[in-house]
């Protein structure tokens, strides 16, 4: 059995530019704590130097097995798609908890604890939410703000009544959890987390949204409507999945 208490996946696709001050930030953050860690950065069809700069850093800092230093592992996945390189970074990692986290860190790295016990226990699953109450969003333009209200709402409407915030990037997962609902993903792009999640309320796992800061990324790789209607089809795909028994039964 792995004696790794956090595992950390990072999907990284064309992150050349933020990965590296992002991987500095959670290597100098894990250091400071005293459970055992892991970073796994998934690294997935990028056209840019993302994958070398995982290695590089690997490079530098995978050689120091000191108790207070996390494991450092790249794992190349030549499909695109968040969705893909989720589910390989968090069935790959061996974590008593796996922790899913954007590689813009557009939540500040000091947060992770909030999400583990002690700070945080009887839960399978533990979501960053920027809509729960006592959750503060910093430097969001309101059209923006807007749009992932609506989107929200329609995913609420069709699919999960009871969350305020699916598409934050930041979520925690037990690992028994994650083993089971990753293993039953079908949906490789943007709206994996959808199905994740509804995979979780159909098997009966605790879910809890965990309000937090949260500072926009002007450089975020959505786009509006086209991932709008893209989510609407896969929300479809995933109420027809459940109703042909593909998800199992709750637990």
């Amino acid at each position: 059995m792995s004696n790794i208490f956090l595992s950390l996946v990072i999907p990284a696709h064309n992150e050349e530019y933020r990965l590296p001050n992002t991987l500095e930030q959670v290597f100098t953050f894990f250091q400071a704590q005293t459970y055992t860690t892991e970073i796994v950065i998934v690294e997935n069809a990028s056209q840019d130097r993302t994958l070398q700069i995982a290695r590089d850093f690997v490079s530098q800092h995978g050689g120091n097995l000191k108790n207070d230093s996390p494991i450092i592992r790249v794992i190349h996945e030549r499909e695109r798609g968040k969705g893909i390189a989720v589910r390989h970074g968090m069935l790959a990692a061996t974590g008593e908890y796996r922790f899913m986290c954007d590689a813009d860190l557009s939540m500040p790295v000091n947060q992770i604890n909030r999400f583990i016990p002690p700070d945080l226990v009887d839960f399978d699953i533990a979501i960053a939410s920027r809509e729960a109450p006592g959750a503060i969003r910093f430097n969001e333009p309101a059209y923006r703000h807007l749009g992932g209200r609506a989107i929200n709402s329609m995913i609420r409407l069709l699919a999960l009544p009871a969350l305020n915030d699916t598409q934050c990037g930041f979520k925690c997962f037990h690992a028994p959890a994650a083993v089971d609902l990753f293993q039953r993903q079908t949906l490789i792009n943007w709206s994996f987390d959808i199905e994740i999640l509804y995979i979780a309320r159909l098997r009966g796992y605790r879910m809890i949204e965990i309000p937090i800061p949260w500072y926009f990324n002007p450089e975020t790789k959505l786009s509006p409507v086209r991932d709008a209607i893209r989510m609407v089809l896969d929300i479809l795909t995933i109420r027809r999945n459940a109703r042909q028994g593909k998800y199992g039964s709750e637990i």
